[in-house]
């Protein structure tokens, strides 16, 4: 008897040992990490004269600043085309309401329209003048504007109508009615409006506003409606032809829908990047609260308002910054071209190349705080480019490329581009590829051009996606890839204006406007925005939305927990395998749970799933009861994350103490045990294991920690 209690101890004290081993491990590897941090900080410091410069998604980029000659590319002011106009029309951007087509109306004389109709007009090209300037427009402004278009609406100015009824759907600066919204878009839809059959379509898909869902006819209005040209209809067919959701999945008809809204996108994107998309995932958010803040996430005010003082002070860096922030917007700050331009002519009073460069950007696009000028725009990227900016190089490359202001000269441009490109400038790479796919200036080569595309696609730059998906779909230099055409078509798509969409929700979120939130996640949702999705799922499983009954909103998060999975989501695929062994939305499924963990275990190493596959093999739900697998699962966990080390070591304690009675049961003296202790003498067993296990730890750790008695 004293032999195996013996051979217990023996078991238990080297796992006590190693899992002190391992905490020590974890430390080191913490101490390492803080040591490599501050030595980056160091080289930060030491390499403090490079640029900083943000991609079209609003991301940081360090760019290494290598000067050359301004005789490299030969560039001088004489290439300035003097007889030609210094600017040319503005470049049209995407605004607010690009998702929306023109109502068909007869036209008609001013003479022969009625007072009424007159008025409407009036009134609807007054309220447009305030919201055609989308960010720039206050909210009073826009406030003011839906008022005029409530007025126009009741003149039944059709236009008006229309975006009355959104406004109603979304509750933009107006009231939330859906009600209200429905009873415009079904009248409009009579008449044949894309744009009401596009809402009419995503009401009969969720079944809100109507008396009950029906995916055939969602179907129908979406088809209908990207028949009539509107993209996000086309976005929804295209995403269900993917998904495969109520229609069979067909990759070559989602490519024609995405490739159709990808197109839009692309020829409106401007040379200064236009406005940063916001993917903020809530679950994301919540992690970061406990580490650190993602890039992704809003700016902390407080935060904003110190880069302000510093660059009030003077500060290049924070003016650069704060310049970049406001001309593409992002992280919670609206675009604002005026504060953009104030704060580049103010760094580019003092001689920063950067400033130089992008109020080059700012001329060539043309802005409302910089009215389009080739020559000014010319004269500021030169200025940046005899630096050795890149920023300043590609600008006067594509001056040359496309003879803005310039003669139109290849050679000059692709030399131009190389130097950019060999500094890791995103737009440089782009355009460099660009004229290695035509051979422009360059002998053809596309290998090098989808190298090119390629590096960057890895900066957010949606040109590149979108040169990406064309050489996928046609399978130009490439084996056709349907499927990798779909996936960069549709990230083009995501990034049209209407993804502002997605901040409005987070915004009403936070200001605690729960239900409109979740209104609008699950309308872009529908589009298929896997953040969206997420977002969607996560505030229902919070139960923070009264939106629907509990059952119902369970069902509604299962659904969008797998739409969000499908799409590439760890935690979303997590949650699917929490839904089904909880039984949440769905009858109890361990099987169906342990599937989603392998999944999420294999394709994303998520740490939570291998731990919870670990508990199922030992306790054999779902799948084979196996403790030797078990522990493979718990161990992978545990080296995956540092998380996960204290929830694992208690695991594999369990485990240990789960073997020794199985060792002791497997012998012939158990029933001697259960005559002299009774039948519960494993339960007394385990208190006096743990029991002794603590007091043994404790005089360990105070024989190892405490010093010497002096």
């Amino acid at each position: 008897m004293i032999l195996r209690w013996i051979i217990i101890l023996l078991i238990f004290i080297p796992l006590l040992f190693g899992i002190d081993k391992r905490l020590q491990s974890v430390k080191k590897r913490a101490s390492q990490t803080d040591e490599k941090e501050e030595e980056s900080d160091e080289k930060g410091e030491q390499f403090s004269d490079r640029l900083v410069l943000l991609n079209n998604e609003g991301e940081t980029v360090v760019i290494g600043s290598q000067r050359q000659s301004p005789a490299t590319y030969d560039v001088t002011d004489d290439d300035v085309d003097k007889m030609s106009s210094n600017s040319d029309e503005i470049f049209t951007t995407l605004s607010a309401g690009d998702e929306f087509t023109k109502e068909k109306v007869v036209e008609r004389d001013e003479t022969e329209k009625t007072d009424i109709e007159r008025k409407g007009d009036e009134l609807y090209r007054t309220a447009m003048r305030f919201l055609d300037k989308g960010r720039a427009a206050s909210k009073e402004a826009k406030r003011a504007a839906y008022r005029l278009l409530d007025e126009a609406a009741e003149l039944k100015h059709k236009e008006a109508m229309k975006l009355v009824a959104y406004a109603y759907l979304f509750g933009d600066y107006t009231r939330w009615n859906i009600d209200e919204a429905r009873a415009i878009f079904e009248k409009l839809g009579e008449e044949g409006s894309a744009d009401a059959q596009l809402a009419l379509g995503f009401m009969y898909a969720t079944g809100l506003g109507v008396a009950e869902s029906s995916q055939a006819k969602a179907l129908i209005y979406y088809t209908f409606s990207a028949l009539g040209g509107n993209p996000l209809a086309q976005m929804a067919l295209g995403y269900r032809h993917w998904s495969g959701i109520s229609v069979q999945q067909n990759c070559e008809r989602a490519l024609t829908w995405y490739r159709k809204v990808a197109q839009r996108v692309n020829k409106l994107v401007r040379i200064s990047g236009g406005s940063a998309m916001q993917r903020i995932r809530l679950p994301d958010e919540q992690d970061s609260v406990s580490t650190s803040s993602s890039s992704s996430s809003i700016l902390d005010p407080n935060l904003l308002n110190y880069y302000k003082y510093l660059a009030d002070k003077g500060d290049l860096q924070a003016q650069v910054g704060l310049g970049q922030l406001y001309l593409t917007g992002g992280r919670g700050v609206e675009q604002n071209m005026e504060l953009a331009s104030q704060y580049f002519s103010t760094a580019a009073q003092a001689g920063s190349t950067n400033a130089y460069a992008y109020l080059g950007k700012m001329y060539l696009d043309g802005t409302v705080a910089t009215p389009q000028d080739n020559a000014t725009a010319f004269q500021f990227f030169k200025k940046a480019a005899d630096k050795g900016n890149p920023v300043g190089q590609s600008g006067l490359a594509i001056m040359y490329m496309y003879g803005k202001g310039v003669k139109q000269d290849y050679n000059k441009a692709a030399k131009l581009f190389t130097l950019a490109a060999e500094q890791g400038w995103v737009d440089g790479q782009l355009n460099l590829g660009y004229l290695y796919f035509r051979g422009l200036g360059v002998k053809r080569d596309f290998k090098l051009a989808i190298k090119y595309f390629q590096l960057a696609s890895q900066s957010g730059h949606i040109n590149a996606y979108y040169n990406l998906a064309q050489i996928h779909a046609t399978g130009t230099g490439v084996p056709r890839d349907c499927q990798s055409a779909v996936e960069l078509y549709k990230n083009v798509a995501e990034r049209g204006r209407w993804s502002e969409r997605l901040m409005e929700a987070y915004t009403s979120y936070r200001n605690g406007r729960v239900d409109e939130s979740v209104f609008k996640y699950l309308f872009m949702a529908e589009l298929g925005y896997e953040a969206a999705q997420t977002n969607f799922a996560y505030i229902i499983d919070r139960g923070e939305s009264n939106l629907f009954p509990n059952e119902e909103a369970l069902q509604r998060a299962l659904l969008h927990w797998q739409r969000s999975a499908n799409q590439g989501n760890a935690y979303a695929r997590i949650k699917l395998g929490d839904y089904y062994y909880y039984g949440y939305g769905t009858p109890i499924d361990y099987e169906m749970a342990a599937v989603q963990y392998k999944i999420a275990s294999d394709r994303h190493q998520a740490a939570q799933a291998m731990f919870n596959l670990g508990y199922m093999h030992e306790q054999g739900l779902g799948i084979n009861k196996d403790i030797h697998l078990a522990k493979r699962f718990y161990d992978m966990a545990a080296e995956t994350s540092t998380d996960a080390y204290m929830p694992v070591n208690l695991a594999l304690l369990k485990l240990t103490a789960l073997f020794s009675l199985n060792y002791f049961k497997e012998n012939s003296f158990v029933t001697m045990l259960d005559y002299i202790f009774g039948a519960n003498w494993d339960l007394y067993a385990i208190s006096l294991f743990f029991g002794l296990i603590v007091i043994l730890w404790m005089g360990y750790r105070r024989q190892r920690f405490v010093g010497p008695e002096p």
